[in-house]
């Protein structure tokens, strides 16, 4: 849905990967492994490894939802439990610490689900030592973002890259003091943003377009093509 007169910058995700990955070319073929934050930032993400040669992978960092207004959130969780709290919102919405701790053990729940599904068998990727560039459709509280930054940092890679296709200018600044680098194709400077509002086609991306964005980079290194989704097919 679009909120405001923006002319949209990209068609849909997989355009927009290709962009950011045009931002990138410098780690090209080098030790460097790129992580999607799914849902959305999968999409994105596998443009940029397969542009950029990378390693392609997951980190699974969510949004805590406000009880009642579930679009809103409060902070971000990720798959390995770290945890981030937007200690201004849960001030302003009065949340309690049952509410905190209800709300997140059902994100962590969801997490898990998601890990098993993704992930499957497959053991993660080692980073340590290596530079790690983080990927998601955009970031609109960027607390989705530092959540996967910090829980990257536990793993020692040698840097934390942020890429998003785009962010307004106080978060991009905010994710600056959490990352090596951010890296970004365009930065909203109005009052009122919305990453839906920048992509021409912009839905909900699920998870099993995420599972044949991962099947989509494992036949692609090993030189094969599979049959994509219709919606994607179209678009990538």
């Amino acid at each position: 849905m679009r909120h405001s007169n923006i002319e949209p910058v990209f068609e849909n995700r997989y355009d927009a990967g290709r962009k950011l990955a045009e931002k990138l070319t410098e780690y090209a073929d080098k030790s460097v492994v790129v992580l999607g934050i799914p849902n959305g930032g999968v999409a994105v993400a596998l443009g940029v490894a397969l542009a950029i040669g990378a390693d392609f992978d997951l980190v699974i960092s969510r949004k805590i939802p406000l009880p009642l207004s579930p679009e809103g959130g409060f902070g971000s969780l990720t798959d390995d439990g770290t945890l981030i709290l937007n200690e201004e919102v849960v001030k302003t919405a009065g949340l309690t610490q049952p509410q905190i701790n209800y709300q997140v053990s059902q994100v962590r729940t969801n997490i898990k689900e998601r890990s098993l599904l993704y992930h499957k068998d497959r053991l993660p990727l080692s980073i340590t030592g290596r530079t790690v560039i983080i990927v998601d459709d955009g970031l609109a509280s960027g607390y989705t973002m530092k959540a996967a930054i910090e829980s990257i940092r536990r793993r020692r890679p040698e840097k934390v890259i942020a890429a998003v296709p785009v962010g307004p200018e106080h978060v991009v600044e905010e994710v600056r003091k959490a990352a090596d680098r951010v890296v970004a194709c365009v930065v909203g400077t109005g009052n009122v943003f919305y990453v839906s509002d920048y992509y021409r086609y912009w839905y909900d991306i699920t998870d099993s377009e995420v599972l044949s964005c991962l099947k989509e980079f494992r036949m692609r290194r090993q030189g094969g093509r599979i049959q994509l989704p219709e919606k994607k097919r179209e678009t990538i």
